[in-house]
Protein backbone atom coordinates (compact mmCIF):
# COMPACT_ATOMS: atom_id res chain seq x y z
CA UNK A 1 0.00 0.00 0.00
CA UNK A 2 0.88 3.42 -0.83
CA UNK A 3 1.12 4.75 2.54
CA UNK A 4 2.97 8.69 2.89
CA UNK A 5 5.88 8.65 5.21
CA UNK A 6 7.40 11.60 7.52
CA UNK A 7 9.82 12.35 5.05
CA UNK A 8 7.96 13.23 2.13
CA UNK A 9 7.83 17.27 1.82
CA UNK A 10 4.51 18.06 0.40
CA UNK A 11 2.02 18.72 2.92
CA UNK A 12 -1.41 16.54 2.84
CA UNK A 13 -4.82 17.16 4.42
CA UNK A 14 -5.72 14.34 6.51
CA UNK A 15 -9.75 13.35 6.49
CA UNK A 16 -9.86 12.87 10.22
CA UNK A 17 -6.97 14.43 12.16
CA UNK A 18 -8.88 17.64 12.63
CA UNK A 19 -11.87 15.97 14.60
CA UNK A 20 -9.27 14.04 16.67
CA UNK A 21 -7.57 17.24 17.49
CA UNK A 22 -11.03 18.94 18.40
CA UNK A 23 -12.16 15.49 20.03
CA UNK A 24 -8.83 15.76 22.13
CA UNK A 25 -9.14 19.35 23.56
CA UNK A 26 -12.18 18.48 24.41
CA UNK A 27 -11.45 15.42 26.38
CA UNK A 28 -8.62 17.82 28.37
CA UNK A 29 -11.38 20.49 28.93
CA UNK A 30 -14.09 18.28 30.23
CA UNK A 31 -11.68 16.38 32.58
CA UNK A 32 -10.63 19.26 34.32
CA UNK A 33 -14.25 20.16 34.80
CA UNK A 34 -14.99 17.34 36.54
CA UNK A 35 -12.06 16.96 38.48
CA UNK A 36 -13.17 18.27 41.50
CA UNK A 37 -15.58 15.32 42.22
CA UNK A 38 -14.11 12.04 44.49
CA UNK A 39 -15.38 9.46 43.04
CA UNK A 40 -15.19 6.50 45.34
CA UNK A 41 -14.56 2.91 44.61
CA UNK A 42 -13.96 0.11 47.58
CA UNK A 43 -11.28 1.56 49.55
CA UNK A 44 -9.63 3.57 46.18
CA UNK A 45 -10.58 7.81 46.39
CA UNK A 46 -10.09 8.91 42.94
CA UNK A 47 -10.84 12.43 40.90
CA UNK A 48 -13.46 11.97 38.35
CA UNK A 49 -10.80 13.57 36.07
CA UNK A 50 -8.80 10.33 36.43
CA UNK A 51 -11.75 8.21 34.80
CA UNK A 52 -11.60 10.41 31.76
CA UNK A 53 -7.83 12.07 31.88
CA UNK A 54 -5.78 8.91 30.72
CA UNK A 55 -7.10 8.63 27.33
CA UNK A 56 -5.84 11.97 26.67
CA UNK A 57 -2.53 9.48 26.51
CA UNK A 58 -4.21 7.15 23.93
CA UNK A 59 -5.12 9.77 22.07
CA UNK A 60 -1.38 10.96 22.13
CA UNK A 61 -0.42 7.34 21.02
CA UNK A 62 -2.67 7.48 18.26
CA UNK A 63 -1.73 11.03 17.13
CA UNK A 64 2.10 10.03 17.17
CA UNK A 65 1.74 6.59 15.12
CA UNK A 66 -0.14 7.28 12.88
CA UNK A 67 0.14 10.98 12.01
CA UNK A 68 3.84 11.61 14.02
CA UNK A 69 4.96 13.57 16.13
CA UNK A 70 4.64 17.02 14.96
CA UNK A 71 0.77 16.37 14.63
CA UNK A 72 0.88 15.35 18.82
CA UNK A 73 3.21 18.40 19.39
CA UNK A 74 0.65 20.80 17.55
CA UNK A 75 -2.50 18.85 19.52
CA UNK A 76 -0.33 19.08 22.93
CA UNK A 77 -0.22 23.14 22.65
CA UNK A 78 -3.91 23.19 21.33
CA UNK A 79 -4.77 21.21 24.62
CA UNK A 80 -2.49 23.45 26.97
CA UNK A 81 -3.96 26.81 25.49
CA UNK A 82 -7.69 25.03 26.17
CA UNK A 83 -6.53 24.67 29.78
CA UNK A 84 -5.16 27.94 30.91
CA UNK A 85 -7.69 29.38 28.83
CA UNK A 86 -10.22 27.14 30.80
CA UNK A 87 -8.68 28.28 34.35
CA UNK A 88 -8.25 32.10 33.43
CA UNK A 89 -11.89 32.98 31.98
CA UNK A 90 -13.15 30.37 34.87
CA UNK A 91 -11.64 32.62 37.72
CA UNK A 92 -12.44 35.93 35.91
CA UNK A 93 -16.83 34.67 35.81
CA UNK A 94 -16.20 33.77 40.00
CA UNK A 95 -15.17 37.10 40.26
CA UNK A 96 -17.59 38.72 38.61
CA UNK A 97 -20.37 40.14 41.42
CA UNK A 98 -23.47 37.69 41.37
CA UNK A 99 -27.29 38.79 40.91
CA UNK A 100 -28.88 38.71 44.50
CA UNK A 101 -31.11 36.51 42.85
CA UNK A 102 -28.52 33.97 41.95
CA UNK A 103 -27.98 31.84 44.53
CA UNK A 104 -25.47 28.93 43.21
CA UNK A 105 -22.38 31.07 43.46
CA UNK A 106 -20.41 28.85 46.01
CA UNK A 107 -21.05 25.64 43.92
CA UNK A 108 -20.18 27.72 40.58
CA UNK A 109 -16.68 28.55 42.93
CA UNK A 110 -16.33 25.17 43.39
CA UNK A 111 -15.83 23.64 39.94
CA UNK A 112 -14.47 26.81 37.76
CA UNK A 113 -12.18 28.90 41.07
CA UNK A 114 -8.63 28.96 40.32
CA UNK A 115 -6.14 27.70 42.62
CA UNK A 116 -3.04 28.99 41.43
CA UNK A 117 -0.83 26.16 42.73
CA UNK A 118 -3.06 23.47 41.45
CA UNK A 119 -3.78 25.23 38.28
CA UNK A 120 0.03 25.30 37.98
CA UNK A 121 0.91 21.43 38.79
CA UNK A 122 -1.80 20.51 36.37
CA UNK A 123 -0.60 22.75 33.37
CA UNK A 124 3.25 21.80 34.31
CA UNK A 125 2.25 18.23 34.54
CA UNK A 126 0.08 18.02 31.32
CA UNK A 127 2.55 19.86 29.14
CA UNK A 128 5.73 17.75 30.87
CA UNK A 129 3.82 14.20 30.45
CA UNK A 130 2.34 14.82 27.36
CA UNK A 131 5.57 15.75 25.79
CA UNK A 132 7.16 12.49 27.17
CA UNK A 133 4.55 10.56 26.36
CA UNK A 134 5.33 11.47 22.44
CA UNK A 135 8.52 11.61 22.10
CA UNK A 136 9.10 8.20 23.84
CA UNK A 137 6.65 6.41 21.39
CA UNK A 138 8.40 8.27 18.22
CA UNK A 139 11.43 7.33 19.12
CA UNK A 140 10.73 3.60 19.93
CA UNK A 141 8.80 3.16 16.52
CA UNK A 142 11.96 4.32 14.97
CA UNK A 143 13.97 1.40 16.99
CA UNK A 144 12.10 -1.13 16.32
CA UNK A 145 10.84 -0.20 12.81
CA UNK A 146 7.25 0.24 13.45
CA UNK A 147 6.81 -3.39 15.38
CA UNK A 148 5.49 -3.95 18.60
CA UNK A 149 2.97 -1.38 18.86
CA UNK A 150 1.62 -3.05 22.40
CA UNK A 151 5.02 -2.35 23.58
CA UNK A 152 5.53 0.99 22.71
CA UNK A 153 2.47 2.04 24.10
CA UNK A 154 2.97 0.88 27.26
CA UNK A 155 6.49 2.09 27.25
CA UNK A 156 5.31 5.73 26.21
CA UNK A 157 2.46 5.30 28.99
CA UNK A 158 4.93 4.15 31.50
CA UNK A 159 7.28 7.03 31.23
CA UNK A 160 4.65 9.91 30.99
CA UNK A 161 2.43 8.80 33.35
CA UNK A 162 5.14 8.58 35.53
CA UNK A 163 6.43 12.43 34.74
CA UNK A 164 2.64 13.46 34.44
CA UNK A 165 1.54 12.28 38.12
CA UNK A 166 5.30 13.04 40.07
CA UNK A 167 5.08 16.60 38.88
CA UNK A 168 1.34 17.28 39.86
CA UNK A 169 1.26 15.65 43.02
CA UNK A 170 5.21 17.22 43.84
CA UNK A 171 3.61 20.93 43.19
CA UNK A 172 0.42 20.93 44.20
CA UNK A 173 1.10 19.08 47.67
CA UNK A 174 4.51 19.48 48.68
CA UNK A 175 4.49 20.80 52.40
CA UNK A 176 1.27 20.32 52.98
CA UNK A 177 1.70 16.01 52.67
CA UNK A 178 4.14 14.01 54.40
CA UNK A 179 6.79 12.79 52.12
CA UNK A 180 4.86 9.29 52.97
CA UNK A 181 1.77 10.16 51.73
CA UNK A 182 3.08 11.96 48.76
CA UNK A 183 4.55 8.68 47.59
CA UNK A 184 1.63 6.80 48.26
CA UNK A 185 -0.47 9.00 46.55
CA UNK A 186 1.55 9.19 43.32
CA UNK A 187 2.70 5.45 43.29
CA UNK A 188 -2.24 4.62 43.57
CA UNK A 189 -2.56 6.82 40.94
CA UNK A 190 0.60 6.55 38.43
CA UNK A 191 -0.48 2.57 38.96
CA UNK A 192 -4.33 3.39 38.23
CA UNK A 193 -3.22 5.07 34.58
CA UNK A 194 -0.75 2.64 33.88
CA UNK A 195 -3.38 -0.53 34.61
CA UNK A 196 -5.81 1.90 32.00
CA UNK A 197 -3.58 2.20 29.33
CA UNK A 198 -2.96 -1.73 29.35
CA UNK A 199 -6.70 -2.70 29.49
CA UNK A 200 -7.12 0.03 26.87
CA UNK A 201 -4.48 -1.69 24.94
CA UNK A 202 -6.63 -3.50 22.57
CA UNK A 203 -9.25 -0.61 21.67
CA UNK A 204 -5.70 1.48 20.90
CA UNK A 205 -4.60 -1.37 17.94
CA UNK A 206 -8.51 -1.48 16.02
CA UNK A 207 -7.88 2.46 16.25
CA UNK A 208 -4.62 3.02 14.90
CA UNK A 209 -5.45 0.11 12.52
CA UNK A 210 -8.58 1.62 11.62
CA UNK A 211 -6.95 5.00 11.00
CA UNK A 212 -3.31 4.00 9.20
CA UNK A 213 -5.58 2.12 6.41
CA UNK A 214 -8.11 4.55 5.81
CA UNK A 215 -5.99 7.49 6.02
CA UNK A 216 -3.12 5.91 4.31
CA UNK A 217 -0.52 6.76 6.31
CA UNK A 218 2.32 5.34 8.62
CA UNK A 219 4.37 8.01 9.71
CA UNK A 220 8.26 7.43 10.81
CA UNK A 221 9.64 10.73 12.73
CA UNK A 222 12.78 10.92 10.71
CA UNK A 223 14.38 13.76 10.85
CA UNK A 224 11.68 15.54 12.65
CA UNK A 225 12.78 18.02 15.11
CA UNK A 226 11.42 16.72 18.68
CA UNK A 227 11.88 19.92 20.81
CA UNK A 228 8.49 20.51 22.22
CA UNK A 229 8.96 24.68 20.80
CA UNK A 230 9.63 23.54 17.12
CA UNK A 231 6.30 24.35 15.41
CA UNK A 232 7.37 22.92 12.16
CA UNK A 233 8.80 19.73 11.27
Amino acid sequence: MNWTLAQEQKPRRFRYLETLTIAFVVILVVSNLIGPKICKFGPLLVSGAQLLFPITYIWGDVFTEVYGYAASRRAIWLGFFGMALLAVMGEIAVLLPPSPNWHNQQAFATIFGLVPRFAIASLAAYWAGEFTNSYTLAKMKLWTGGRHLWARTVSSTVTGQLVDTTVVILIAFWGVETPRNLLIMIGSSYGFKVVYEVIATPLTYLVVGWLKRTEEVDTFDQGTNFSPFAFSK
